[in-house]
């Protein structure tokens, strides 16, 4: 159990510590959401623990909470109660400003549909983040792009705009815009969904080339089969964890 005191509260920009040998921890996570037919909870009494460097699926049908699940692990979504202390940040009890702070330096995430912004070159997609949290000296983002575009094996378009390039080669794109200011999480929604089979395992190795260099990735997937490229697999249904198995 996690026993920090509201002085001892920091918010760790850049610097993920880990309490108890777990960078992440959420301990009854409740998310519900408000809509015309009533109150509908999407998560229910989530307890999770994820340590440095793992490589984890969650893995869910369609509605059974594992996208809800990523949202209020990054703080894109608050949780309802329970809390989320990730490198030793209680990201519950943040501000919005300060979770927006908090995710730009410590969190990547990369989408389905890739989410480039189609009037930037590929290598202007990966500098952008780096312009918004100035965490990489303005001097050095171009070489610092290029070489992100370079270890995920597209250097060759990095001046070719999104829609010139195929979808294989735009979630290469999207993973180095996600690493581009060095986080230490990297949290992927459906990252092969629209990929044929053998793209889909590229890019997957590319998530266990960055989890052996020391990143933890979270992989969200309705595909069971994924349990053969990761370290363990979080299986979600109707807003609860079922099972947990270890590779």
């Amino acid at each position: 159990m996690l026993t920090h005191t509201l002085d001892e509260r920091k918010i760790r920009i850049g610097a993920l510590d880990t309490q108890n040998g777990n960078l992440i921890e959420l301990r009854q996570v409740i998310k519900t959401f408000e809509n015309a037919a009533g109150t509908f909870t999407a998560l229910k009494g989530i307890d999770l623990q994820v340590r440095a460097g793992e490589l984890i699926a969650i893995v869910g049908k369609s509605g059974s909470g594992k996208s809800t699940l990523l949202n209020v692990l990054t703080g894109i979504d608050r949780p309802s109660s329970g809390e989320i202390w990730i490198g030793g940040t209680p990201i519950h009890t943040l501000t919005e400003g300060q979770i927006a702070a908090w995710r730009g330096r410590n969190v990547g995430v990369v989408f389905q549909f890739f989410q480039l912004l189609p009037t930037l070159t590929a290598i202007e997609n990966v500098i952008l983040p780096m312009d918004f949290c100035s965490a990489i000296q303005e001097r050095e983002r171009e070489a610092r792009a290029k070489q992100l575009l370079e270890m995920v094996g597209v250097a060759d378009q990095a001046d070719k705009l999104p829609n010139t390039l195929s979808g294989g080669q735009q979630q290469r794109v999207a993973i180095a815009r996600a690493l581009a200011n060095d986080p230490g999480i990297i949290v992927a929604d459906e990252p092969t969904g629209n990929l044929d089979s053998r793209t889909a395992d590229d890019v997957f190795r590319l998530f266990q080339n960055l989890a052996a260099n020391g990143k933890t990735v979270l992989v969200v997937s309705h595909e069971r089969d994924v349990a053969r490229l990761v370290n363990r697999t979080v299986t979600i249904a109707d807003g609860k964890i079922m099972c947990e198995l270890r590779n």
